[in-house]
């Protein structure tokens, strides 16, 4: 920007304050200050969008860059896994012998077969559970279930009591 000292800005003043005249000029500076603010926001907002333009340029740039590499990556892999399932083919082949029984041929005996059926043991996974076991809770006297208080009255009332009415 314009450089502008203290001597240049008095200056300026006295010459607005004869031109203008004293009643008029906090009015215009006034409206001259808010122009000028206007101005700052305006340029501060251009910057800003260049800025994210510039940045969103760079993104973009880095965005394809490591897309690439993953592309590389995944060729890289891919070729190397069919060259491990090729080796592991012909070391296959080669072991188990490509005529006659294969079953004869292994040094080793088959896996059993799995148990028939898989039975679900009936568990309520979604209900939460505690950590202390029931038989400590039935022996410490915890209470699993809600009771309401009459019911609970009801339950130790002495057997020779009559409920008034």
């Amino acid at each position: 920007m314009m450089d502008f000292g203290f001597d240049k800005i008095a200056l300026i003043g006295a010459v607005a304050l004869i031109v203008i005249g004293p009643e008029k000029l906090p009015k215009v500076a006034r409206t001259i200050g808010h122009l000028f603010g206007k101005a700052q926001r305006y340029v501060a907002d251009v910057k800003a969008e260049v800025n994210r333009s510039i940045e969103l340029d760079e993104l973009k740039k880095m965005k394809s860059q490591i897309e690439d590499a993953a592309r590389n990556v995944e060729n890289t892999v891919r070729s190397e896994v069919q060259s491990a399932q090729a080796s592991f083919e012909t070391e296959w082949s080669s072991a188990t012998g490509s005529g006659g029984s294969e079953t004869a041929a292994l040094p080793f005996e088959p896996l059993p077969t799995p148990p028939p059926n898989y039975r679900n043991p009936g568990k309520k996974w979604r209900l939460k559970r505690g950590a202390t076991p029931q038989w400590y809770k039935q022996r410490a006297g915890v209470r699993t279930h809600a009771q309401s208080g009459a019911a609970r009255v009801a339950r130790f009332r002495p057997p020779g009591l009559k409920t008034p009415r």
